[in-house]
């Protein structure tokens, strides 16, 4: 069950966290996977562990806000393996803000990465996928799509524009036989989530760290191969009935924290 032998993937963000673990999981069951990803040396790490290990990866190094870059990784792997079969829209970034605090330039940077970057992947891959009457499109939300969460304001306003992007792609190519949906994570520790303690609660990391893992009703964060796990799910055949909705994992965090 859920072998994905002589898909063709791509990840973007593959190069660490969330990304990179749903790139190694892939490759180990049967996908080629292309690295989308502005960090190369990111990239690189993530596909040499892939190969070491038998599988098959190549890095594309591109910044997914930038639509000409992205047309030209799409046409890449087109000419490379002949097809593209999944996509996830995995490349995302962080903010701490509320509305009156959050500039003007920090608002564009989130949008122009977490949002105009998944319209910009989509925007070049469906044509791909209609051509070829099938395909699987995976976006990463968030539960802040669904629930409020605090100083979290520009953040939260991508990832409700995620799942907007995810349901009307959903409905716009069922006559297609593309499939989509979306993961909406509570958090997931990886090293981002170490460096972004780091940044903003200085000489307070273990504290933050403990209290961020408490708000999981679970009283942990979840890992990135628990998240990856599900990712195969979706992407795989035995998931073919299920387009247009988003799945939580979150410890429970939308429906037990009261």
């Amino acid at each position: 069950m859920f072998k994905l032998n002589n898909k063709i993937g791509i990840v973007t963000g593959g190069g660490s966290g969330i990304g990179k673990a749903i790139a190694g999981l892939f490759a180990r069951q049967g996908a080629r996977v292309f690295i989308f990803d502005i960090d190369a040396q990111g990239a690189a790490q993530a596909v040499a562990e892939i190969q070491v290990a038998g599988g098959q990866a190549d890095a594309v190094i591109l910044n997914i806000s930038n639509q000409a870059e992205v047309k030209a990784a799409v046409a890449q792997v087109k000419a490379t393996a002949g097809s593209i079969d999944i996509l996830v829209n995995n490349a995302g970034v962080a903010h701490v803000g509320t509305a009156d605090t959050t500039s003007e330039q920090d608002f564009d940077r989130v949008y122009s990465i977490n949002v105009k970057g998944v319209y910009n992947c989509l925007h070049e891959v469906l044509p791909v996928m209609k051509t070829q009457q099938h395909g699987v499109i995976l976006n990463m939300c968030s539960i802040a799509a669904w629930v409020g969460i605090t100083d979290r304001f520009a953040y939260s306003m991508s990832k409700g524009a995620v799942l907007g992007m995810t349901l009307s792609t959903a409905r716009d190519y069922l006559a297609h036989n593309i499939r989509c949906n979306c993961i909406s994570p509570a958090r997931v520790h990886t090293p981002f989530v170490d460096g972004f303690i780091a940044k903003n609660y200085p000489g307070r990391e273990a504290e933050m760290f403990d209290k961020l893992s408490k708000s999981q009703p679970i009283g942990r964060m979840g890992t990135t191969d628990e998240v990856a796990h599900l990712a195969l799910y979706l992407c795989s055949q035995e998931a073919g009935f299920i387009t247009g909705c988003d799945y939580p994992i979150d410890g429970g965090f939308i429906n037990l924290n009261n």
